[in-house]
């Protein structure tokens, strides 16, 4: 086994060979981080090429409602546990790789070594037969000490891999261009909220972007490559351009006047984290490390990976192309993962304490019940709308606020918005909340992924009386944390009539108001009442 680029087959017919002796069968894939972006999309990719496939997650329920569900076995277990590791990987042919601790803290970069080391160790001791990690790619000439945080914890964690005594594929790539992706809504949102844009040196450095369909294509090609293939590849797509050049075209395929953009050295990583937290959605604990990322030139320096999965017809997809798939998905509603899929790091995971039986300490509650004069169908419909464009139907200013200082203490905001504009499943983020639960037609429970004294939960349900009559019952829950939790719930409470009230009314009335202009009925016109 080797792991440098110098070993690659040196003539095509040794190069035929080696792909006619890769195996043929089905592989028994596991998928870790199938919460995430790329491992959401990967699921359906490796079943539809005739696979089975595992998912490891530490809350599965994040996976039930996704449509591919039903296709896979999903486990329950964590990478930095070594039993749950070694059950996951119980049979398996193709383990893939797709987790890092990037945003976690100072020490992510320790928790990303002692992850990958218990992977490497328990895919030995299970007989896997392939190993597949996606990594950043690397800038050539660069000492490694110079790297950013994230680009080295990368590198580590591929070279721990590699070293495993499993055949191993290390994927190295620059920005990955698909809709959801955090590297195309930071693009997405600087374009087009700013025509004119003050930026960071970095926008003149060059990048070799590339498609997702090109990086899922590539993944899945890994689980068919010869056993004797163990390094890492470079993947990139055909075009290679500066950041400031990726803009100007991204504003010509929206149909946005040109943008100008004028660079200004003083910008650091850390003021250009800033400056990208106030613009889009992506918090500044993950745009750090994507500015810091970009300050050295990230160019594919070979094509290696082509001599065992090829090209397809036409090539790999130009970026002009990929912005364009990436605009029609988000316009569609259509898109399936988001870089907001994997749980904001460090945020609660504890389950919703049940009431009255709880005993686990403080929980106050705040609870709001008012019939509706509309179907259960319309009411829902509302209840499942909420957030995003559509706001959280209560003094919006006092909303904007809260998610303005959120952000500003290190936290996720308002920005987030929604994957899809009408219908939520379980995991999907919304806003600064996540979906802890959803009973379609009955209950949505919200998780706050806010910066809390405590861990806090909103519950919305559409519920009938005795009489038969629709009725909203709301209920906010907070678990403190100390006494600043105690302190913090108790200096909010005298606003809790204005804004929790507020909500609960005026849910109620757009539900009246759908009921009255008919919009339940044309909306069911195609599909049965989800009650």
């Amino acid at each position: 086994m080797t792991s440098d680029a110098s070993d690659l087959p040196a003539a095509s017919a040794r190069s035929a060979a080696s792909a006619t002796d890769a195996p043929s069968e089905r592989a028994r894939c596991l998928v870790t981080g199938a919460t995430g972006y790329l491992g959401g999309r990967l699921v359906p990719e490796l079943l539809d090429a005739g696979h089975t496939v595992r998912c490891l997650a530490r809350s599965p329920d994040k996976l039930r409602d996704h449509p591919w569900a039903g296709r896979a076995e999903v486990v329950r277990g964590d990478v930095t546990d070594p039993e749950s590791v070694a059950a996951a990987l119980d049979g398996i042919d193709v383990a893939y790789y797709l987790v890092h601790a990037l945003g976690t803290g100072r020490d992510f970069a320790a928790t990303d070594r002692r992850a990958a080391g218990i992977f490497a160790e328990r895919a030995r001791a299970a007989g896997v037969r392939r190993v597949v990690y996606l990594g950043g790619l690397t800038p050539a000439g660069v000492p490694e000490r110079e790297l950013s945080p994230h680009l080295r914890s990368r590198a580590e964690v591929g070279r721990i891999l590699l070293g495993s005594g499993v055949p191993t594929a290390v994927l190295r790539a620059a920005v990955i261009i698909g809709s959801g992706s955090a590297s195309f809504e930071m693009l997405r949102y600087l374009t087009e909220r700013l025509p004119v844009m003050v930026t960071p040196s970095w926008v003149r450095t060059s990048i070799q972007p590339i498609a997702v369909r090109d990086v899922l294509r590539l993944l899945v090609g890994c689980a068919r490559l010869p056993a004797e293939v163990c390094r890492a590849f470079d993947i990139g797509g055909p075009d290679v351009l500066t950041y400031r050049d990726m803009m100007r075209r991204y504003a010509a395929v929206a149909g946005l006047p040109r943008r100008l953009i004028l660079p200004v050295p003083v910008l650091t990583p850390g003021l250009s984290s800033h400056w990208i937290g106030l613009v889009t959605p992506v918090p500044r604990s993950i745009a750090r490390p994507l500015a810091e990322s970009l300050r050295h030139e990230v160019v594919s320096r070979e094509r290696d990976i082509t001599w065992y999965i090829p090209d397809p017809p036409g090539g790999p997809i130009p970026f002009d192309r990929a912005v364009e798939l990436a605009l029609r998905r988000v316009q569609d509603a259509q898109v399936t993962t988001r870089w907001s899929s994997a749980s904001v790091p460090g945020a609660p995971s504890d389950p919703l304490p049940t009431d009255p039986d709880w005993a686990g300490g403080s929980l106050y509650t705040d609870r709001r019940a008012l019939t509706v004069h509309a179907s259960g169908a319309s009411l829902w419909r509302v209840i499942e709308g909420i957030g995003g464009d559509n706001g959280w139907y209560s003094f919006r200013s006092a909303w904007a606020v809260r998610g303005w200082l959120d952000r500003f203490v290190g936290g996720v905001g308002l920005r987030r918005g929604r994957r899809d504009a009408a219908r939520l499943r379980v995991g999907d983020s919304l806003d600064f909340w996540r979906v802890e639960e959803i009973e379609p037609g009955r209950l949505l429970r919200l998780r706050a992924e806010m910066r809390l004294p405590g861990l806090a939960w909103l519950e919305l349900r559409a519920d009938r009386d005795g009489q038969g009559r629709t009725v909203f019952r709301q209920r906010a829950l907070f678990h403190p944390r100390g006494l600043l939790g105690h302190a913090y719930w108790w200096s909010v409470s005298p606003f809790h009539a204005v804004v929790f009230g507020g909500m609960a009314r005026n849910i109620a009335r757009a539900a009246e108001a759908r009921e009255a202009t008919g919009a339940e009925a044309e909306a069911g016109s195609g599909e049965p009442a989800r009650n």
